[in-house]
């Protein structure tokens, strides 16, 4: 009873941290998906078609004569590409409803003047937003003198921002530097020998490479991700896909501590009242669980996010309904809670009929909790907190409802004890939370007054933490809890996490 109830309350953390991932992984797919039609060119969503793609723009000829300078042209179009899908995205994450738009995908191909301008939420063009891109030129000193040329003045009258190559940037900025320090010497000379003329010359090209510098802008695209994006569109396509899957991991991470930690800890200091830990034991599995909980939701929101993106775009209407529920993160925790019960099978620990029951019981208890986020969230309009607390309740309910369905399926001499079976189960997880309350207000005031003090400024400095998204200082506050017992910390700050997310050693549990 004792192993499956561990086992029950451990996918009902799982599906806690799914519910608590679904607005990040939300809010990152919908930026991934930006890459998605940036390559195929086509928005299944809201049902737009654009002027090309990535994958178009690929598969255009080439002449093997001027193979180097027909890529780069083509180049060209895949950076105006990237551009709109990276901006849009960032735009997505941040929670700006402006967007940016290819004047190509607006009707007006080949606009005299502009490649991208912005757009307000209703779709509708915000005027002096209009953007020219060009990666022209064979180093930064080049593009600046064909920036200078009469075939680019048309868009210095305009005062349209010209985006360039971000190798280029830098340089395209220390060769004007150089180009109006060396014309303002000519103009001394010229002023001291009386030529007005030429001064007057000067003083036009001063003004003409400073207009220049003001309106340039790093693309934030550079003149070899450009060729790449050309070449190979779809490996292009997924590793900025993979960029955003990571931020969206990170980000979640600090809430995978929080609901991990604070999980642990109700548990672990209830079993240490009860006599069922000691302090060194509690600390360490508390150390332990955060670290689990960290892990678990960075692969939440990171694999989350890319299905989500793959779900928003898709061109199936119900895959794309699916998308906009807790669907992709809970993808994600049935692949992981599932995959638990085959390895206990293949351990031996559980039979095969157990197994199957085991799997039939976590895919319908996932199923429902991704239901009940979304009520969740609208009964309890808190950002994370309402699809944390409906995939909880909802993954507890169908555990019950499918374990009432699997007995009530047995042999009819165990109906009447099976049924008595499942009542105290319920009637248990009804009372569990309460319980842990109850009994942690009763022992901690019993048993841990003179831990009153360490409590309450690790619980303010963690409180604090959330207030200033410092996951720093909320590692810092769990660890004063975790010292106080004479354990020790597995880690200390986020970078350090981070270090050791990227080395080769392996995650213990």
């Amino acid at each position: 009873m004792s192993k499956r109830k561990n086992l029950n309350e451990g996918s009902i953390e799982l599906a806690a941290q799914s519910g608590a991932a679904n607005e990040v992984v939300s809010r990152y797919g919908s930026a991934s998906k930006q890459h998605l039609v940036a390559y195929s060119g086509k928005d299944n969503e809201f049902g737009k078609t654009l002027k090309r793609g990535l994958k178009k723009t690929s598969e255009s000829k080439v002449n093997p004569k001027y193979r180097e300078l027909n890529l780069k042209q083509q180049a060209g179009f895949s950076a105006e590409d990237k551009y709109t899908a990276r901006k849009n995205a960032e735009k997505i994450i941040i929670g700006d409803k402006t967007r940016y738009s290819r004047t190509d995908d607006l009707g007006r191909v080949n606009d005299p003047l502009f490649d991208h301008v912005q757009l307000d939420g209703e779709g509708i063009e915000i005027p002096g937003t209009g953007e020219q891109m060009k990666f022209v030129g064979s180093n930064p000193k080049a593009c600046l003198t064909k920036l200078e040329s009469e075939n680019f003045q048309k868009y210095l009258d305009a005062d349209a921002t010209i985006t360039v190559p971000s190798d280029y940037y830098n340089g395209i900025i220390q060769e004007a530097n150089n180009r109006i320090l060396l014309l303002e010497k000519q103009l001394a000379k010229a002023k001291e020998k009386g030529d007005l003329e030429l001064a007057d010359s000067i003083v036009k090209k001063i003004e003409k490479v400073k207009k220049i510098r003001g309106c340039v802008v790093d693309s934030g695209i550079t003149n070899k991700e450009a060729v790449f994006a050309r070449l190979h569109p779809e490996l292009s396509t997924a590793k900025d896909i993979a960029k955003i899957s990571h931020r969206a991991g990170v980000e979640q991470a600090k809430n995978g501590a929080l609901v991990g930690g604070g999980i642990s800890l109700i548990k672990n200091v209830v079993a240490v009242c009860k006599g069922e830990k000691d302090a060194t034991s509690a600390a360490k599995d508390f150390v332990k669980d955060t670290g689990k909980g960290t892990v678990t939701a960075y692969s939440i929101a990171f694999a989350g996010s890319t299905i989500k993106a793959g779900m928003q775009n898709s061109r199936n209407a119900t895959v794309r309904a699916i998308s906009k529920t807790n669907a992709p993160a809970m993808i994600v925790t049935s692949t992981i809670d599932i995959g638990r019960s085959l390895i206990r099978y293949v351990k031996g620990e559980i039979s095969g009929t157990d197994c199957l029951l085991e799997i039939g019981e976590k895919g319908s208890g996932n199923i429902s909790a991704a239901m009940f986020a979304v009520a969740g969230q609208t009964l309890i309009p808190i950002p994370v907190v309402g699809t944390m607390v409906g995939s909880m309740v909802g993954y507890a309910l169908s555990s019950v409802f499918y374990n009432t369905l699997v007995e009530s399926l047995k042999a009819a001499k165990k109906a009447h004890e099976e049924r008595l079976r499942i009542e105290a189960q319920c009637a248990e997880s009804i009372k569990m939370i309460k319980q842990y309350r109850t009994e942690m207000n009763a022992m901690v005031q019993k048993y841990l007054n003179h831990y009153e003090i360490i409590f309450n400024d690790a619980f303010a400095e963690m409180d604090n933490a959330l207030l200033t998204d410092d996951i720093d200082k909320f590692i810092s506050g769990a660890n004063k809890v975790t010292k106080a017992f004479g354990g020790s910390t597995q880690f200390s700050n986020m970078v350090e996490f981070n270090d050791f997310m990227d080395s080769d050693q392996y995650f213990n549990l």
